[in-house]
């Protein structure tokens, strides 16, 4: 048996969660709470949460960008791994989802560290290129439509420091980039031949962007991150 045989079984699964997870109360609520949300895939799981988190805090990092809010669990992991007097800006364009979030952000008090922007991200993202911020971002998560992946890489890439990273969430799409017979039927009206074709490109075009560092982990429906050179 090789170790690129081993699967993540359900029993395998509870045993990471029982032996490793540390999640915040506010957290737990909140993806309880998610949970009941009929979208509620969309929500990254804790231990995804947590090693982001990890991240944050290896980075120091002071100033985070995340692009896809929905309910607020990825932000308010990467909140309560950020020290005082720093800023994380999260955007989204769908307020009802990210407002769930607001009362879970205040119960962990970090509420102030948070900086929520409703609308296109492709505008907020060109805003803060514009107002002079380029390079100065530590970390950005992305994790919203896929049609425009490339392009909130592109920013968040102009945005991020020497040195920051880039988490880019949901790069299997459930193993549709290499089988899209895998997606059951829920998940192929959720999953179009465009969302697909637009992360296998952008799977393709970091793996030779001599830019930055990579590495594309199984974790969740899998995360690359990418290190600005």
């Amino acid at each position: 048996m090789e170790k690129s045989d081993i699967q993540i079984s359900k029993e395998l699964y509870g045993y990471i969660l029982s032996e490793s997870l540390r999640e915040h109360k506010a957290l737990r609520e909140l993806r309880e709470v998610t949970a009941k949300k009929s979208d509620a895939i969309m929500q990254i799981p804790p231990e995804q949460g947590q090693f982001m988190a990890f991240l944050v805090k290896m980075l120091g990092a002071k100033k985070t960008l995340e692009i896809g809010t929905y309910t607020g669990y990825s932000t308010l992991s990467i909140a309560l791994a950020m020290p005082e007097n720093s800023i994380t800006i999260t955007c989204d364009i769908n307020s009802e989802s990210a407002d769930i979030g607001r009362h879970y952000w205040k119960e962990a008090g970090v509420e102030d560290k948070i900086k929520l922007r409703i609308g296109p991200a492709l505008e907020t993202l060109d805003k803060l290129i514009n107002d002079g911020q380029e390079n100065s971002f530590d970390f950005a998560f992305i994790d919203a439509d896929k049609i425009n992946y490339d392009g909130y890489y592109e920013k968040s890439l102009t945005l991020l420091r020497s040195g920051g990273i880039i988490a880019i969430d949901n790069v299997f799409l459930f193993g549709a980039v290499v089988n899209q017979d895998v997606l059951d039927k829920n998940l192929r009206s959720r999953i179009s031949d465009a969302d697909i074709q637009a992360i296998q490109s952008l799977n393709r075009k970091i793996k030779n962007d001599k830019r930055v560092d990579l590495s594309m982990l199984p974790i969740a429906d899998g995360l690359t991150l990418v290190r600005k050179i």
